[in-house]
């Protein structure tokens, strides 16, 4: 059986972060890695440093916000970096496929705050994705949607349910969103394993936050029906958490045997 290793990683600045990133791709030899928030121009990206890494990148960025990049191993084609019939500035989405799965990078909107226009903002563009994901599923069955999807999609998802009721990451139409994505076809890689197990994968860089356990699950890899099945392990690496100078998320990992 070959075990095939796929992550997600909000890095919050890839300029800051790629010492990590090298580092993590030496350690833990991922197949693919989706990176989320890596705030570069295309024209300042580090493709070089990744390929003496070992991996072919895509990406697609914008200077200071957002931006995604997909590192695999293997080449990808039928590259996509928008959602049809959005007309969005904000880099955010990055599509190819790569060994055979179709894999779909998100950087999900924040919200900032209930009732704001970006809170506004998310639901639109979860509405959009909602409705992408259904065409994708009907042309690739080996589907994999991954990324920092920025919704905690249940109670154990969170530290304290009672204080995020109601607030953006944990409010009621996100989790419907979330559940929305489930309901085409697809499945929590993590929490189809791990059913009770309370982790997180962000932790806000205030009040101590990691320290205290404080956190959010808001980086999630769903798989398809005809991946779902092949899903072996999945979990969140909370050790680069610790590193000096970390993103407030960790990297999730789910791998396959084929």
């Amino acid at each position: 059986m070959h075990q095939y290793k796929i992550a997600t990683w909000n890095v919050n600045s890839l300029r800051v972060r790629l010492p990590h990133v090298l580092a993590w791709l030496t350690r833990v030899k991922p197949d693919v890695l989706a990176l989320q928030e890596t705030k570069l121009l295309d024209a300042d990206f580090p493709v070089d440093a990744i390929r003496e890494a070992g991996y072919e990148v895509i990406f697609s960025g914008q200077k200071t916000y957002n931006g995604v990049a997909i590192l695999s191993r293997s080449k990808m084609a039928d590259i996509v970096t928008d959602i049809p019939d959005m007309d969005d500035i904000q880099r955010r989405v990055l599509v190819g496929v790569v060994d055979g799965i179709r894999l779909v990078n998100l950087y999900i909107p924040n919200g900032e705050s209930v009732g704001s226009d970006k809170y506004q903002y998310k639901l639109n563009w979860l509405n959009k994705l909602d409705s992408f994901l259904k065409q994708e599923l009907k042309k690739y069955s080996r589907l994999i949607v991954l990324g920092d999807f920025n919704i905690a999609p249940h109670d154990i998802d969170v530290y304290d349910p009672k204080r995020w009721q109601g607030k953006v990451l944990f409010s009621e139409p996100e989790r419907n969103a979330f559940q929305a994505m489930l309901d085409v076809g697809l499945h929590d890689c993590f929490r189809t394993l791990h059913p009770a197990e309370k982790i997180f994968s962000w932790w806000d860089y205030r009040t101590y936050a990691f320290s205290q356990q404080l956190g959010l699950r808001i980086d999630h890899i769903l798989a398809s029906d005809a991946l779902i099945s092949h899903c072996k392990k999945s979990y969140i690496d909370t050790e680069m958490r610790k590193a000096e100078r970390p993103s407030d998320h960790a990297p999730v990992i789910a791998e396959f045997g084929f």
